[in-house]
């Protein structure tokens, strides 16, 4: 899906004004909407694909425009939630996503800081200092299902430096509103502001953040890089600078000693405690936390580190953006930068060989990749298990690797298991890679589901190797049609 248009994207507004103009990817409703489950059951059902349960579908990204306890408030929910829509807010082919993400990262842009005059995300502030302050009756943070340890940010970025050295950082975390101005926060293993927060709180010090909503999808999309492409020090910003040809441009925060993004629609200003610990579901005790990725309800951490809200800015009219956590845009928001690593690390060692990446949905954009490989000589043979070996190093939380030749469409996914089905021998096809530490959200990763599991987040990781053997590509050719323009004979559906 193409942009058509002469619109600049800059910030979400910007983004929606581009949706606007594309059929089925943008729809409002104004029905009053509980964010307590309601908004999270009824895009279950229009857009959130993904790992959801069934049933679910691609759907449009969609704006609530009246939100049950919060007037004028606004959430929009499902904006990355597409390919398409992914491709066409950055202006690339859609297929070729990965591919372009690896230019970026390639062609970095720096962050710039601007005056707190050309700060739009603070036209309205709100601190904790204020008498009756409470971030439970400001923000809308919606609770995804009724056995959720509390409203979470689910889309919120945080922006936290080194104490060292400086060094910016920002990720997106799992963020749940445990009273008037604390937010319980959790780090998944090796994410370099959790190693920002223990080198402060080594030091008895606090560690000042910022909670970034509602921004340019080029700017999440980036954010979503990781190790060995990102390595600590690397400032993910610079790949939205990439992706946009200019800076993203930073301000002065107001309350903390940090940096907030400037055109954010919604910025937490605030602090994670030394030494302070919360229970992520100490006031529902579910047991739960929220749905993960993976599909399932993740567990309550008993746990967590506590960041300590000092302000909350914000643009006029704000959105509070959200998304479905085991939905398509989870799958967006990891996937393609996991697709422009793996492509990027194996173009670089084996030029011509790999010819693309997916990050599969089922996988919730992590756990399953499919690599599409030419074998162009005898001398290629065995050389795509190589490369499925690198996409393991590149992505750790990687678990399985599914190798198809270059007649497969890698988006399909019957095409990929028809490759399967006719290329592939379990005894012979297969490559297992036993104790490996993979991701902490993936259930059948730990003892209890095999005893040979060393501990919690170790996983086997496996290659499926469904290509055919480079001396026998001329007895696996597919059957030939007749290439013909079909849109006359049925208009509407070829369109």
């Amino acid at each position: 899906m193409e942009n058509k248009t002469n619109i600049e994207i800059n910030d979400l507004r910007s983004a929606l004004e581009l949706l606007k103009t594309l059929p089925r990817q943008y729809h409002e409703t104004d029905i009053e909407t509980d964010p307590n489950a309601d908004l999270a059951g009824v895009y279950k059902q229009i857009g959130a694909g993904g790992t959801v349960e069934r049933p679910t579908r691609l759907g449009p990204a969609m704006m609530f425009n009246n939100i049950k306890g919060y007037p004028g408030s606004r959430v929009l929910v499902g904006l990355i939630a597409s390919r398409e829509r992914v491709a066409a807010m950055l202006g690339a082919p859609v297929k070729e996503l990965g591919k372009y993400m690896g230019q970026a990262v390639k062609n970095t842009i720096q962050p710039i800081i601007v005056d707190s005059s050309k700060a739009l995300c603070q036209e309205v502030v709100y601190k904790a200092s204020d008498e009756g302050f409470d971030i439970r009756k400001i923000l809308p943070a919606p609770t995804n299902t009724p056995l959720d340890a509390g409203p979470y940010f689910c889309e919120g970025l945080v922006l936290g430096s080194d104490p060292d050295n400086g060094h910016t950082d920002v990720t997106i975390h799992r963020l749940c509103v445990q009273g008037k101005d604390e937010i319980s926060i959790f780090f998944a293993l090796g994410r370099h502001i959790d190693m920002f927060r223990q080198k402060a709180e080594n030091a008895g010090k606090p560690l000042p953040v910022t909670v970034n909503m509602g921004l340019d999808p080029a700017i999440h999309i980036g954010a979503c890089f990781e190790a060995p492409t990102t390595p600590l020090g690397f400032d993910e910003l610079s790949i939205a600078g990439g992706l946009r040809g200019k800076p993203v441009e930073l301000v002065n925060a107001l309350t903390v000693d940090q940096k907030s993004i400037a055109r954010a629609e919604i910025v937490i200003e605030g602090e994670i405690l030394p030494n302070v610990r919360m229970e992520e579901d100490q006031n529902t005790k579910t047991g739960y936390a929220m749905p993960e990725f993976p599909g399932y309800n993740g567990e309550a951490n008993p746990s967590l580190p506590v960041l300590k809200v000092k302000a909350v800015t914000m643009r006029k009219n704000a959105i509070l953006q959200t998304l479905v956590g085991p939905g398509e845009e989870h799958v967006n928001l990891a996937g393609i930068p996991t697709e422009a690593s793996i492509y990027n690390a194996v173009e670089a060692a084996m030029p011509g060989l790999l010819q693309n990446v997916y990050a599969h949905p089922s996988g919730g954009g992590k756990f399953l990749s499919i690599l599409q490989v030419k074998k162009n000589s005898e001398r290629d043979q065995g050389r795509e298990r190589q490369a499925a070996l690198m996409a393991f190093g590149v992505y750790s939380e990687l678990k399985q690797v599914i190798l198809v030749d270059e007649d497969v469409d890698i988006f399909d996914t019957n095409d990929v298991l028809w490759a399967m089905t006719t290329r592939y021998q379990g005894d012979i096809s297969t490559v297992f890679i036993p104790g490996v530490r993979c991701h902490q959200l993936d259930p059948s990763q730990d003892p209890s589901f095999d005893p040979k599991i060393l501990a919690h987040g170790i996983s086997t990781k496996t290659i499926f190797d469904c290509t055919v053997p480079y001396k026998l590509k001329n007895k696996f050719i597919r059957a030939k049609f007749k290439e013909i323009d079909a849109s006359p004979y049925m208009p509407d559906w070829m369109k």
